[in-house]
């Protein structure tokens, strides 16, 4: 019997007899965002043990990866292998630019395939790699969806899944493949599902989130091929298989907690989205369903991953302390080529609706407007670095333990003209 390696979700763990040494595992997602928290979880548990994890990546750009993985891209346990630059990203020099960057910044260990489209030189990268490292490695895959975009169809994807399950078995490693389910055919469904030693489906319908074990080799779970409803708030998650209506979440209330947190009416919403101010007041009512369209709209609106609509604010859960991996990338509205990160606090229920965020500006970087554009009052202290910031055109200069305060309107301009990144802790506070 091979070893017990934990999900990083001991809820999960219990539902389907932990992971093996040696588990192929394949996760179905049907909204596109829904694998996240749980491949994250996996990629937290392992680098907390200081275990290897290589991330294969074909869909995400590395700056998007990296802002996705947040503080997890500060472990040196962790690799890249990024099949998107010179596959999806066709070389553009916007892409092959950040990738030089990454070295400077990041701990991680970057890989780069020149040739994702060649199977051969994918599989190369991994295997070569992974014979320099120790321990039990993880892989993430993502995704099959988007190998098999680049390598033109289901033959060329089942070709190289099958013969490449039974060697990570072999190697002892605990592989995660990405799937996005209505993107491929019942056949090859089939023919992953029989190779795979545990397979799981992630849905929502009408606000349901759910999980599903379609497969568990080896072990027993409970209630296979029966949903498991489930609550999600950033890398949390919470199962309660025995209360299907508790699984229900009030999609939209959710919508309308974050429009008024971003102080948008109803027909600021709908312009942006699309739609009517009608069409939002029956969505925030419950009286009708956002069409899929229109769920993506809004969640690039709020700058969130459409699975955050569906997460639960009231789940029983009330922290305490906050770490550093549960930190969330939080986009910056026109600000993706300036080098700017925000880290986003997992959202602090106050009564005055305060949102924590923790903002990095690099080295002699100008930026000719505000981080955000929400009414109400604001409040930030300089951690590290030097700044000037334009404040009705007038010019303040900032060092380290500074704080800044304004009620009304927004800095014009920001200037960290020292040699050192400077990192602010942001408050935002919405007025009702």
């Amino acid at each position: 019997m091979k070893d017990h390696v934990t999900t990083g979700i001991e809820a999960l763990d219990t539902l389907i007899g932990g992971l093996f040494v040696g588990d192929n595992v394949i996760w179905y997602d049907n909204a596109g965002s829904l694998a996240d928290v749980f491949y994250l979880n996996l990629i937290r548990s392992s680098l907390q043990q200081d275990e290897p994890l290589i991330y294969v990546s074909f869909d995400r750009s590395l700056k998007n990866l990296i802002e996705k993985l947040g503080p997890l891209a500060q472990s040196p346990s962790l690799t890249i292998i990024d099949c998107f630059t010179y596959g999806k990203g066709n070389g553009a020099d916007i892409f092959v630019d950040y990738q030089k960057q990454v070295p400077e910044h990041w701990p991680v260990t970057l890989l780069t395939v020149k040739r994702p489209d060649r199977m051969e030189d994918v599989a190369t990268a991994f295997y070569e790699h992974h014979r320099s490292l120790g321990g039990t490695v993880r892989f993430i895959f993502e995704s099959l969806t988007g190998m098999q975009d680049l390598w033109g169809g289901e033959e060329q994807l089942v070709s190289f899944y099958v013969r490449t399950c039974p060697r990570l078995y072999d190697l002892n490693t605990i592989a995660y493949w990405l799937i996005e389910k209505q993107a491929h055919s019942n056949k090859l469904h089939a023919q992953i599902n029989q190779i795979a030693q545990v397979v799981i489906d992630l849905a929502v319908r009408r606000g349901h989130t759910s999980l599903q074990i379609i497969k568990a080799e080896n072990r027993t779970p409970d209630r296979r091929d029966k949903p498991f409803p489930y609550f999600s708030k950033d890398t949390a998650i919470r199962f309660n298989p025995d209360d299907q209506s508790s699984g229900r979440i009030d999609l939209g209330a959710r919508i309308k907690s974050m429009r008024t947190q971003a102080s948008l009416s109803q027909t600021d919403l709908a312009k942006q989205v699309g739609v009517t101010p009608s069409s939002i007041s029956q969505i925030e009512s419950g009286l009708i369903y956002p069409s899929l369209p229109a769920l993506f709209r809004i969640a690039e609106v709020f700058a969130v991953d459409m699975g955050t609509l569906f997460q639960s604010n009231h789940d029983g859960m009330s922290p305490v302390v906050f770490r550093r991996t549960e930190m969330q990338v939080a986009a910056l509205p026109d600000m993706a080529d300036s080098g700017v990160k925000c880290w986003r606090v997992p959202r602090i229920e106050t009564e005055n609706r305060t949102v924590p965020r923790l903002i990095e500006i690099p080295p002699r970087t100008k930026l000719a407007r505000h981080f955000f554009q929400i009414k109400g009052d604001e409040l930030g202290y300089l951690i590290s670095g030097t700044l000037r910031l334009t404040y009705r055109d007038r010019e303040y200069q900032l060092t380290e333990g500074d704080f800044i305060y304004f009620k009304e309107g927004w800095p014009s301009a920001w200037n960290n003209p020292g040699p050192k990144t400077a990192r602010l802790l942001w408050l935002l506070t919405g007025r009702p």
